[in-house]
Formats: structure tokens, C-alpha cells, sequence
């Protein structure tokens, strides 16, 4: 997967099937982890690449029902969709870098049109999608992600030891 932003500042998001990398070409670094070791990450890497198995990532599973759901930002963004909410199962031991849940929009053809995810603290992060295009000739290489002079690499793995 690679997601190139060019705003509000240019950055590249790639995960290369091993590692996922996360580029700021302005702050000269480079932040890496093992896609196993990114629990943060895991539920929407996973829906997103198409390998997921929900009943394996939530502990629970169901249908938003918009007539009854009172959170606005819960209900679909179109009539046709459908909102699951997944509450992921715990694994990390540490309650404030988990994920409380996962809302999945998709509309009636099955692409994914919607990503809330929602951490301690209020944290929301939303993730929209449209005009899905599969199968695009793309070249491998743009699925690499090689650091070049003066750009530090920071290992979130190391980070994370240096931390507790």
C-alpha cells in the first residue's frame, strides 16, 4: 500500500509487506515498524489490503442501526451503506495506545468507503475512500521504500524499549 500526501505537507505512507514507513521529507526522517509489531495500525492495514478477518480482530461485531444510534458520526454517509462496528480484541497490555473501535462503512458493492477509528482520550482518526480503481498496472517498485542521504531512520520497536 502507499498513500502520497501532498497537503497540507508532503509525506509518504508505504507498507511494503515487512515494514510499514512513514516519510516527512521536510523533517529529513523516516519512522519504521514491522507491520506485525504496528498494533495501532493492524485493523485498518488489514481491511485496507483485503486480508482481513474480522471475527479474528473484534472481540465484537455489529450493524449499526442508524435509526437507533445517536451518534451522528456513527450513522452511514449514504442511505445504501452499511456501518459495522468492531470492538478489537485486546492484546497490547496497554490500555491507552488501543483501539475502543473501529467503524467500517461500505457501500453496496462492498468497497470500503469509511474508517473511524477511535482511541482513549477522544482520539478520532477517520479515513474516506472513493473511485475505487483495482487492479492498476503499477510498478513493484514503487512498493519500496529506500531512505536517502541524511534521512533518519527512527525503529519504533527501539523507540518503544527506550520509552518504558
Amino acid at each position: 500500500m502507499r498513500w502520497e500526501y501532498q497537503s497540507p505537507e508532503q509525506k509518504l505512507f508505504l507498507v511494503d509487506g515487512t515494514n510499514v514507513w512513514f516519510y516527512v521529507p521536510a523533517d529529513r526522517t523516516v519512522s519504521r515498524a514491522k507491520v506485525k509489531d504496528s498494533s495501532d495500525w493492524r485493523t485498518p492495514l488489514a481491511l485496507l489490503t483485503g486480508k482481513s478477518d474480522l471475527s479474528r480482530l473484534c472481540r465484537t461485531l455489529e450493524i449499526v442501526d442508524a435509526a437507533k444510534d445517536e451518534n451522528p458520526e456513527d450513522r452511514p454517509t449514504s442511505a445504501q451503506n452499511t456501518v459495522l462496528r468492531c470492538v478489537p480484541k485486546r492484546d497490547s497490555g496497554d490500555a491507552d495506545q488501543e483501539i475502543r473501535e473501529v467503524l467500517i462503512e461500505s457501500d453496496p458493492e462492498a468497497h470500503l468507503v469509511r474508517l473511524l477509528i477511535r482511541q482513549p482520550g477522544n482520539l478520532e482518526t477517520e479515513f474516506r475512500f472513493g473511485n475505487w480503481e483495482e487492479n492498476l498496472p503499477i510498478a513493484e517498485t514503487m512498493f519500496h521504500f529506500a531512505p536517502g542521504p541524511g534521512v533518519t531512520v527512527v525503529d519504533e520497536a527501539t523507540l518503544a524499549n527506550q520509552i518504558h
